[in-house]
């Protein structure tokens, strides 16, 4: 019955994106932020406890990072009784909507997917305002939260479907796959929307419910995603929202009896604390804790001498600068063979010289970090980066007229030793570096070594070469000959080797088994 629902649905096809080119496009987008902030700018902000809006006895401020000085609205602070609230009404909406059928929750999907198609530029502009990306960001980020709905809404009927066994004469034998209970998103703040979607769309496509804990940057962006799905018809208490301090959402959370599963998106120390703390068996916890973790990236990018350097300087600048660097997946190293190495890096330094710093709500190209401690940790890279590599570009705090912000110059590295931090480490900020291999195949190991392995990008004509790099290069995803940033979901399945995480792909056709267990059923004859 399942497949013959399926036919039922148009072809998957991406959502495409705003061309912010055509001057009424732009225009729209600048009257979304006037009504933004016409309506949200100072507004104090619920949480959504057993299905009901909550507010708090304390709140916290969330700044605009292009103005830190701006506040522009405010979230209650969860207290230990409002988390056990949370964890347990999502155990109780469990045990209704584990048997909720596949198809209604497809159809709440789908209707949630129309729904943001006629939000877009709103959500566009909210995103901008708590986190600082522009406007292609942001709308590239939003289209992917309506990719993630239509993907999600066929992958519920997939996998309700079950999977054929090799049949016994005497038996008839089944194996279908059953929600496993309370699932905890822990989401960051550079993908505000995309990310705890998708990781929460997961979780109740399956049939689990959420308590969902967003980054407290960005905790709107979050929360009107969570209502749209309120509005489309998802049962109130499946998904309960949360907010406020670590202290409450941290290690309560992850360590409580009654959570299943922690899917979790950010820092790398974070995900093996999460991931340490998960495997104690808490008293009264009756199974194993799941964990499901992404946790950043040193993505390298390979040029070799047969190149286009015209189209991998593009890519690089792109990957490198797009949204501050402020990826998991954005390029931070670009290792390049001897013969067109300076070439190269000159053709970078060219284009990122041309990038204007400046306010995301105005559509700059390079807009600012997400806080003053991030600038700060970023800068000490940079300083000492200038007593052990070249420095070609930038290298400074960059200013943006009146505004306060953690707005830097985008800085590139040349000659970068691989052992450097700028070479190891992940600085999630405008930071480029730059190393020279002796060859193509040195520049391959180079690129594996690290402790990441997330995304990385090959630059190279010869299909001898792409072939090796497709067997050889160490990390899930690989993109040739196109920039390492811009994972689709439904197609560029994501998730990294090593310390890049678990490997759950997301918008990939496995993603859902992290999320269930398998039940094998045989009845005699």
């Amino acid at each position: 019955m399942t497949s013959t629902l399926m036919e039922g649905f148009l072809p998957f096809e991406h959502e495409p994106y705003f061309n912010f080119g055509l001057d009424a496009v732009a225009g729209r987008q600048r009257d979304a932020y006037r009504m933004v902030r016409e309506k949200y700018l100072g507004r104090a902000f619920p949480m959504y406890l057993g299905g009901k809006a909550v507010e708090g006895t304390a709140t916290f401020e969330v700044h605009n990072p292009a103005d830190t000085r701006e506040v522009v609205w405010r979230f209650p602070k969860a207290t230990p009784e409002q988390l056990e609230e949370a964890i347990g009404g999502a155990k109780a909406a469990f045990e209704e909507w584990r048997f909720s059928d596949p198809m209604q929750r497809a159809t709440i999907f789908k209707r949630a997917a129309d729904l943001l198609r006629a939000r877009r530029l709103e959500f566009n502009a909210v995103m901008g305002l708590e986190n600082g990306k522009n406007w292609a960001e942001a709308d590239g980020e939003i289209a992917e939260c309506v990719d993630h709905f239509e993907v999600f809404a066929r992958e519920a009927l997939k996998w309700a479907q079950g999977k054929p066994v090799y049949p016994m004469p005497d038996e008839h034998v089944t194996m279908v796959y059953e929600p496993i209970g309370v699932v905890a998103v822990i989401s960051p703040w550079n993908f505000p929307a995309a990310i705890p979607l998708g990781m929460a769309l997961g979780a109740i496509a399956a049939g689990n419910t959420v308590v969902w804990k967003p980054a407290s940057e960005t905790p709107l962006s979050s929360l009107l995603l969570v209502e749209l799905l309120y509005e489309a018809g998802l049962p109130r208490n499946v998904i309960q929202f949360v907010t406020g301090t670590d202290d409450v959402l941290g290690d309560p959370l992850v360590d409580h009896r009654d959570i299943r599963m922690i899917a979790f998106t950010g820092s790398k120390e974070i995900g093996c604390r999460i991931m340490e703390r998960a495997a104690k068996v808490q008293p009264g916890q009756k199974w194993l804790k799941r964990v499901m973790a992404e946790m950043g990236g040193k993505d390298p990018t390979v040029v070799c001498a047969d190149a286009d350097l015209d189209d991998a300087a593009r890519g690089i600048v792109q990957a490198a600068f797009g949204y501050a660097g402020q990826k998991c997946s954005a390029c931070s190293r670009v290792i390049a063979e001897a013969s067109v190495y300076d070439e190269l890096l000159d053709r970078v330094v060219t284009l990122a010289r041309e990038l204007k710093v400046g306010s995301p709500e105005e559509n700059a190209p390079l807009g600012p970090v997400i806080h003053e401690g991030s600038a700060a940790r970023i800068m000490d890279y940079v300083e000492k980066g200038k007593g052990t590599a070249r420095l070609v570009l930038g290298g400074e705090r960059a200013g943006s007229g009146e505004r306060e912000g953690g707005y830097i110059a985008p800085t590139i590295f040349a000659d970068v030793d691989p052992r450097d931090p700028l070479f190891q480490e992940e600085i999630f900020g405008p930071v480029l570096s730059f190393t020279k291999a002796r060859d193509w195949r040195h520049a391959i190991d180079l690129a594996n070594d690290s402790e990441y392995g997330l995304t990385a990008a090959f630059y190279s004509r010869d299909p001898q070469k792409i072939n090796e790099a497709r067997r050889l290069i160490h990390a899930g995803n690989l993109y040739v000959n196109r920039k390492c940033t811009g994972a689709l979901s439904g197609t560029h399945a994501f998730g990294g080797y090593g310390m890049s995480g678990t490997n759950a792909k997301v918008g990939g056709p496995d993603y859902l088994f992290w999320f269930l267990q398998t039940k094998t059923v045989a009845q005699k004859y």
